[in-house]
């Protein structure tokens, strides 16, 4: 072991001869490099290694790195780089290779390598390290994306990105992203050859043959469900060359996709998009413009709800129906002149509700119809609330509270909205009853102040089920108010937020007499695994460790 570590310390003297002889370090601080260095090697030369020592090791290296590039800046001098720096560099590559050695399955480990290989510009490296590291891992479809990513805009090799792709989809054959990015670098290839022929003043000419083939290779290959599709007409549309590739998909979604309701949803918001022969110059003019779109749109949900009523297709057509109610131009006289209000009003809420006769347990389509009603300011809105509870899973009705809540608190008066808090502190679902604690607490503070957020809290506090951002929320009104005290603390509580009273306490307006009765209440609540948590964590912010 001593020869080998002798050995790689000899190997650095070259470099810090130069260090010391340019003017960048001085004979004192190559001396303590030196020994730092040696310390750091044998710890990777001993019986037990830990992955703490290598990364330590890696660490040291580039923070001299750093340092050099520092000093180098300020006293101006950029020569014998290939003696200095890429001395360093091949050493910290050598430490990370003999890291991932041992730890193989460790990807933050090639990560890092990686990260580290970019930001010191060495290329040839960042290759063989990807090759490494998906020999070791390519069951993971992120890394080959990385890797051919990689290929494509760090090294400017198109070829090879593709190479590495075609490699990933052998190993992932059903991966719709890989296939996603592996059609985004083809047509990425595509735009850099269009460039290049704009440059050379060639004819004018489209995507490549090669490209093409392989755009639509990989198109028809993976067509498994409209969102695919949409997804790489998504990135189609993303480059100025591609019309006729995007008519291409649009065609493959209508002849394929119709069972589909992101089909139809697709095709029924492409009227709002569709150009007229002139651009119309008055407010009226446009808005009774956008009108007739809009009905269009409509025509096209209807047409899509007599060959697929399915409560995916009721919730797009609703969901459409409330946007477009919210994006409503809020001019009145405008409204009048083109007498839309209304109209759309009624459809809108004619679309939702029978959407919810149609599918009266679905929380979706239930949330999509209540906020539909809620904008509209419907005066049924609070029994539509009572039917939505009524129909729906209780477990999956959390998403319908949070609604109501909302609107309680912004058109009921304060009776009603507490009413309203003590029938969802009685749900037996414990995550609607811990949402409604919450939220019952943040009403009660902006209603009533800190006097009735404290009663509230004191009634509830130990009320089961115990909920942590209870406690977080009272303990920050406790702080706003000036009054952390010991009591404000009763009743269940994790370790970390016992730690975090204690913090309090030891802080610069607590009373450090309070920690040791603190210590003792939680020692005496908690209990199995909290127990050792809590005294872990206790022992180390005593000893200054956290």
């Amino acid at each position: 072991m001593a020869e080998i570590v002798q050995q790689r310390i000899e190997n650095r003297i070259p470099e810090l001869e130069q260090l010391e002889r340019v003017g960048l370090f001085s004979k004192k601080e190559v001396k303590s490099m030196l020994k730092r260095a040696t310390a750091l090697e044998y710890k990777l030369h001993r019986l037990i290694i830990t992955k703490v020592d290598f990364i330590a090791y890696i660490q040291y290296e580039i923070n001299v790195l750093e340092l050099i590039k520092k000093r180098r800046s300020r006293i101006g001098y950029q020569f014998k780089r290939e003696e200095i720096e890429y001395s360093i560099i091949s050493r910290i590559n050598s430490i990370f290779r003999r890291a991932t050695t041992k730890w193989k399955d460790d990807v933050q480990l090639w990560l890092s390598h990686i990260a580290f290989c970019k930001k010191w510009n060495t290329k040839a490296q960042l290759s063989k390290v990807f090759s490494s590291m998906l020999a070791i891992h390519p069951e993971k479809p992120a890394l080959w994306i990385m890797a051919a990513k990689s290929e494509l805009e760090d090294r400017n090799l198109s070829e090879s990105a593709r190479h590495l792709f075609l490699r990933a989809l052998r190993f992932h054959p059903e991966s719709k992203k890989v296939y996603q990015e592996y059609f985004r670098m083809e047509l990425l290839h595509a735009e850099k050859l269009r460039k290049q022929q704009k440059e050379l003043e060639q004819a004018e000419m489209d995507l490549s043959r090669d490209s093409v083939l392989e755009m639509l290779m990989v198109f028809s290959v993976l067509s498994t469900g409209a969102d695919f599709i949409l997804s790489l007409l998504t990135i189609a549309a993303i480059f100025d060359f591609t019309k006729e590739l995007q008519d291409t998909i649009i065609q493959d979604l209508q002849s394929k996709y119709t069972d589909d309701s992101l089909t139809w949803d697709f095709m029924a918001k492409r009227e709002l998009e569709a150009t007229v022969g002139e651009e119309l110059q008055t407010a009226k003019g446009r808005a009774s413009d956008i009108a007739r779109r809009e009905e269009r749109c409509c025509q096209v949900y209807e047409e899509g709800l007599n060959g697929l009523n399915t409560e995916a297709m009721w919730a797009c057509y609703v969901s459409f129906c409330l946007e477009r109610f919210k994006r409503k131009t809020n001019v009145q006289e405008l409204k009048e002149k083109v007498n839309i209000s209304n109209r759309d009003s009624e459809q809108t809420a004619a679309v939702a509700m029978a959407a919810t006769q149609r599918y009266r347990q679905s929380v979706d389509v239930w949330c999509l119809a209540l906020q539909t009603m809620v904008h509209l300011g419907s005066g049924a809105t609070g029994k539509l609330f009572q039917d939505a509870l009524k129909h729906v899973n209780p477990k999956l009705s959390l998403p319908l509270w949070q609604l109501q809540v909302e609107w309680s608190m912004t058109s009921q008066s304060p009776v009603e909205t507490e009413a309203l808090f003590q029938r969802g502190l009685l749900s037996v679902v414990p995550a609607v009853s811990m949402e409604i604690k919450e939220k019952y607490l943040d009403w009660s503070y902006r209603a009533g102040g800190y006097k009735k957020a404290r009663k509230t809290f004191t009634s509830l506090h130990e009320s089961r089920p115990f909920s942590k951002a209870f406690f977080t929320r009272m303990i920050q009104m406790e702080k706003n108010q000036l009054r952390w005290s010991l009591r404000t603390v009763y009743g269940f509580f994790p370790p970390d937020l016992w730690l975090e009273y204690i913090r309090e306490e030891l802080g610069p307006s607590g009373q450090p007499e309070n920690c040791g009765m603190i210590h003792w209440r939680a020692m005496k609540m908690l209990e199995g695994e909290s127990v050792e948590r809590f005294t872990a964590q206790y022992t180390l912010l005593q000893t200054g460790h956290i």
